[in-house]
């Protein structure tokens, strides 16, 4: 994208396309009871004790939407607390990878708790967690489409479950402090965060980078790359589908969903993102009503500056 999608003076008016379902908030509190319901116990085994030390690391198996198992990775410092925790989200088509990738914040006091993304990993890092909520109708290969013609099988419906439990999860891990959770990721992982913020109100601390699933019905129609060229190339196929799949959008657009964000909120920008045009991510930072800043990279593509690490390490120490 040489030019960004609009000027940067209309960028900061821009206010996000998708309209909101009258029931968006009764919608979510039953997929929410329906999946604490459901939940059964926390499993942690812990991981390579001696390869780790000091750190504690653990295998964590915890239940997400509808009860389905999710995996992940709790890595603590040494000592046993009360610790803050960030919860980090992962990237379209990545899975939790290995413990050894999320050493960063324990060593530097903060514990982290990583969720796996249900049914990726096969991309650029692994995972462990299968979809076991897969859609039945047609799709396009990637998950972007899957289970769409209903907001109540789609699949990011499952994973912003699994985002919130997740949250729920970390505040009962041994050595957390609940009081003092935050969530992190980039892109996939940077939605994820505003709707775990949004689903959930024991975040105090988001931050979000080039995030993701943001002024969907604008997204789907200005991206030009993969993921959201899953839904356009998919629904020119499929003329039906259409309706149902801009309605099932409307339920997990996370600018929507930023409305209900109490957590103080890090955003983080490319002004030349080809993957979320920029247009969609200040129409999630617009609607939150939190305490918020935004880093802006000028010629940032779906990236953000080496620089912002230090931002958000700043920002944790200040706020968490």
């Amino acid at each position: 994208m040489p030019l960004v999608d609009m000027p940067e003076e209309d960028l900061l008016r821009h206010r996000v396309t998708t309209p909101e379902p009258a029931d968006l908030d009764e919608w979510w509190a039953a997929q929410l009871a329906r999946t604490a319901a459901e939940a059964k116990p926390v499993v942690l085994t812990p991981h390579e004790p001696e390869l780790y030390q000091p750190l504690s690391v653990y295998d964590v198996e915890f239940s997400g939407a509808h009860g389905h198992p999710v995996r992940g990775w709790y890595l603590r410092p040494p000592g046993d607390g009360p610790l803050p925790v960030v919860v980090t989200y992962i990237g379209y088509g990545g899975g939790r990878g290995l413990a050894a990738q999320h050493t960063l914040l324990p060593s530097l006091g903060f514990a982290t708790f990583v969720m796996d993304s249900r049914g990726q990993g096969g991309r650029w890092s692994v995972g462990a967690t299968a979809d076991a909520g897969a859609g039945t109708g047609p799709e396009h290969p990637g998950v972007m489409t899957r289970g769409i013609a209903s907001p109540d099988d789609y699949y990011f419906t499952r994973l912003y479950l699994d985002a919130a439990r997740a949250v729920d999860v970390a505040a009962e891990l041994p050595g957390a402090d609940p009081d003092r959770i935050a969530v992190t990721g980039g892109s996939q992982g940077g939605a994820l965060a505003l709707a775990a913020a949004a689903l959930t109100d024991k975040v105090k601390v988001c931050h979000s980078d080039v995030p993701f699933l943001c002024d969907l019905h604008r997204a789907i129609r200005i991206g030009g790359t993969p993921p959201y060229t899953e839904i356009s190339d998919f629904l020119a196929q499929h003329d039906a589908l259409v309706p149902a799949a801009m309605e099932t959008l409307q339920y997990v657009d996370c600018a929507l969903l930023a409305r209900r964000i109490t957590a103080r909120c890090l955003f983080s920008v490319g002004l030349m993102d080809e993957t979320c045009p920029p247009s969609t991510v200040y129409a999630a930072y617009h609607e939150v009503r939190a305490p918020k800043q935004i880093t802006v990279s000028p010629f940032g593509k779906h990236t953000t500056p080496t620089s912002h690490v230090e931002t958000q390490l700043r920002h944790l120490r200040e706020f968490l």
